[in-house]
């Protein structure tokens, strides 16, 4: 088995920055690209990676590399992939997905059948097997994925199984969830540090509250959750088993917060607070059931994050109108906070009633969003208190 690793992790576009950024916070040299960030280590690279990136969406392998511009060229190359090295016979190993951009072969299904038919020729001359006698595919699943850019393939094992955005706090969420992965990165995108305030007006299922708070208690994001490397025979599990035990002492358990969500709904502020009591967080954070024109607060130097709803997000245009009318009135007189506001309204600065200091273009989903950031007078506390 190999020691050494090359290795992806992919994000939404707009977000690779921030996964760099967690990774040379872990320690971990990498290289952002669109859509993905490298890096390399062994066993216990990509099991942090897994366990503790906020922003990013799967952890993946890469086990070759190689151009093909025909199927033949492809046929070979993934026929010259060491797979021994990967696949133990008996795994099930899937070719789940293909994609194809600006390339010669641009038939996904087809190329995805061919890297599966050059795998399983490989694996039946390395473990001995007839042509003619399939090879079982009975054990633990190792997902194989091939991209094809200008000609140049990369064939990548999926080391996370389910999206790293799935958590396992949140078994119900509201009717526009937004992702914990995007949530993480809003927190990680604003000016909030844990000696801040932080407010959610608009909270729905509590999920930018949740992933602030864990990120300030430390806690890593895949503790409640399993990985697809889990099950892989050689991985080594006395190391997985350390990798989870460092994390679950590294959480902080003094730490004094003044988090606060809200929302209109009742019923979405008690599917928050449930949310909130899985993750293990719930005494960090504050829960309310209020409309959010009646927030008010002596508290300075705070910020504010939220999602509110949007035209494609529950609410008809009107009634985004009036919300995004009352946000900026009722925000209007903090002056000391930061407000930071993800919508999908073009017009969102006209109905707000200000102009962003800063405006970022992020993706909820296929949903091409902004992220408009206003930032507070910074005022001391002495100041305030004379």
């Amino acid at each position: 088995m190999k020691k050494e690793f090359q290795i992806v992790a992919t994000a939404a576009a707009g977000l690779e920055a921030l996964v760099g950024r967690e990774l040379r916070d872990m320690g971990i040299d990498c290289q952002v690209e669109n859509g993905k960030v490298r890096f390399q280590g062994g066993q216990e690279v990509f099991m942090r990676a897994n366990l503790w990136l906020r922003t990013a969406d799967r952890i993946k392998l890469v086990l070759g590399q190689f151009p093909a511009k025909t199927f033949e060229d492809l046929y070979q190359g993934v026929f010259a992939i060491d797979w021994q090295d990967y696949l133990p016979l008996g795994v099930q190993f899937p070719v789940s997905k293909a994609r194809c951009v600006r390339s010669k072969l641009h038939n996904e299904p087809s190329v995805q059948a061919i890297t599966k038919k050059a795998i399983v020729r490989k694996m039946q001359k390395v473990y001995a097997r007839p042509e003619g006698v399939p090879v079982p595919e009975t054990g633990p699943v190792f997902s194989i994925e091939v991209a094809i850019l200008k000609d140049q393939v990369t064939v990548l094992l999926d080391t996370s199984g389910d999206s790293l955005f799935k958590r396992g706090y949140r078994t119900e969420k509201g009717g526009a969830p937004l992702k914990e992965n995007m949530a993480a990165a809003l927190v990680n995108l604003s000016n909030w540090f844990p000696d801040k305030p932080l407010v959610d007006p608009t909270c729905g299922s509590g999920t930018i509250v949740i992933e602030a708070a864990m990120k300030a208690l430390n806690q890593a994001p895949g503790l409640q959750r399993s990985f697809a490397f889990e099950a892989w025979p050689w991985v080594d599990q006395a190391l997985w088993k350390m990798v989870k035990e460092e994390a679950k002492a590294a959480k902080k358990t003094n730490l004094d917060l003044r988090i606060m969500a809200s929302d209109l709904d009742g019923k979405m502020v008690s599917l928050a607070q449930e949310n909130a009591k899985r993750a293990g967080v719930a005494s960090s954070i504050s829960f309310k059931q209020m409309r959010l024109q009646d927030f008010r607060t002596d508290l300075i130097n705070g910020v504010i994050i939220a999602n509110p709803p949007y035209g494609e997000r529950l609410m008809d245009d009107e009634g985004v109108t009036r919300l995004y009318q009352e946000m900026g009135e009722t925000f209007a007189p903090l002056k000391t906070w930061s407000k930071f506001i993800l919508t999908s309204d073009s017009q969102f600065e006209e109905k707000f009633g200000s102009v962003a200091d800063k405006k970022r273009k992020l993706y909820n989903g296929t949903l091409r969003v902004d992220y408009y950031q206003y930032y507070g007078e910074r005022v001391r506390r002495s100041e305030s208190e004379s």
